[in-house]
């Protein structure tokens, strides 16, 4: 009597369930929120002024916390009736949400009074279409002394003049996680998509040639792309493959099995030799922490090729091989001054290999710390990488090639 007429047999119950029913979602369990209209909290409030003044007379004290909200109340009702109809438990950890907002035409009615005893609390905000939004109610009723309540609003209230209605009823997925390992073989293929002032530089990207296949077999509406470090848009990556994760958001489909994730990664493989993917599966959230954790201490593994202005001979570049724990200066290199701050950073190269090949060529094997930048250690970029390849040798030099031999672990997936 005292509450909106919001109850599980109105006309919102079956069309939760005709929505949930009737969307692409997968999903064994849900979680029902609900969004009443503001003045609830008002009728709520009075109500609980009348408990408090006929438990007084019994000499027994109540508070407002000891009152059942009739939010909670409504799902208690609701929640068995759901899972007959749809055949699903109620789950407060469910990835499947389904949302409902109630609304109410004497909202504004039941609570303008608020509005003239405590003004400051009712601000216009852009896009609201009223000023009495819940929050801003409950804090007027915690401000409202009891006397001026009770001169402005019944206790108990009076019955509503009409139902609630439901404005807007949504079904959604909470993200999913896909983990794995990529190698990437092109020389022309960035990581990410590579636009700049608007422009596409490249047609395709690790990133896309990935994603798009996730997207269309988990039918999600967006995605966020991660990765433990990477590389170069002419860098390629081997070994293992670089770690990697997708957030998939909104997903409709949160299961796969073990031999439709199988297909799933032997279809990106199939759709681009520029890329491919192992150890495809999905992970939790905190997975994905553990992918960056440690990483300026991680080792990694490069092979370059490397030109010298200078005529070499193989005992020329053998120096490099005795060469261990090497400290380097770099100050932060100039094709990445743009988006990285300027600082000097001490790295490490761990050992070198050299494998003589002319008189102006040789390739290089490195292990290095984790963010070094090997092409400015092999040319130098005028000065801000010290020492150098070309100071070590006494010689200009360049960088023709570079891949990245990726060996790190990543907890979740398997060798």
């Amino acid at each position: 009597m005292w509450s909106l007429a919001v109850l599980p047999i109105d006309p919102c119950f079956f069309q939760v369930c005709q929505k949930s029913n009737s969307s692409e979602y997968q999903f064994s369990s849900f979680v029902f929120s609900v969004s009443f209209p503001p003045q609830l909290s008002v009728r709520e409030h009075a109500a609980w002024l009348l408990v408090k003044e006929e438990m007084g007379k019994e000499g027994l004290l109540v508070e407002k916390d000891d009152i059942v909200q009739l939010k909670e109340a409504y799902k208690w009702i609701i929640h068995p009736l759901f899972l007959e109809e749809l055949g699903v438990p109620a789950d407060g950890k469910s990835l499947f949400e389904v949302s409902v907002v109630f609304a109410h035409p004497e909202t504004d009615e039941d609570c303008h009074f608020l509005a003239r005893t405590c003004a400051s609390c009712f601000k216009p905000a852009k896009n609201k279409q009223s000023v009495f939004t819940r929050m801003a109610v409950i804090k007027a009723l915690e401000l409202i002394d009891d006397d001026d309540f009770h001169k402005n609003f019944r206790s108990p209230p009076s019955s509503p003049k009409a139902p609630c209605t439901a404005v807007d009823i949504q079904c959604t997925n909470g993200a999913i996680f896909v983990a794995g390992r990529y190698n990437k073989y092109s020389r022309t293929l960035p990581q990410t998509p590579w636009i700049i002032n608007g422009e596409r530089k490249m047609e395709s990207s690790v990133e896309e040639l990935i994603t798009e296949h996730l997207i269309a077999t988990f039918k999600a509406d967006s995605f966020n792309f991660s990765s433990s470090g990477r590389e170069d848009v002419d860098v390629r990556t081997l070994g293992n493959g670089r770690p990697f994760a997708i957030e998939l958001v909104n997903p409709r489909r949160v299961h796969l099995t073990a031999e439709e994730m199988k297909a799933l990664q032997q279809t990106i493989n199939n759709s681009s030799d520029k890329v491919q993917v192992r150890d495809l599966q999905i992970v939790t959230r905190e997975a994905i922490g553990h992918m960056k954790e440690g990483e300026e201490g991680k080792t990694k593994s490069y092979s370059a090729l490397i030109w010298t202005e200078k005529e070499i001979r193989s005992e020329d570049v053998a120096v490099l091989d005795s060469m261990k724990e090497l400290k380097l200066d770099q100050k932060t290199p100039l094709r990445v001054l743009h988006r990285r701050p300027l600082a000097v950073r001490v790295r490490v190269i761990h050992t070198m290999q050299s494998e003589y090949i002319d008189e102006h060529h040789f390739r290089l094997q490195l292990k290095t710390q984790a963010g070094t930048y090997i092409k400015e250690f092999v040319h130098g970029d005028f000065g801000r990488t010290v020492p150098n390849i070309g100071s070590l040798l006494g010689t200009t030099a360049d960088i023709l090639e570079l891949d990245v031999e990726v060996s790190i672990s990543f907890h979740t997936i398997s060798p």
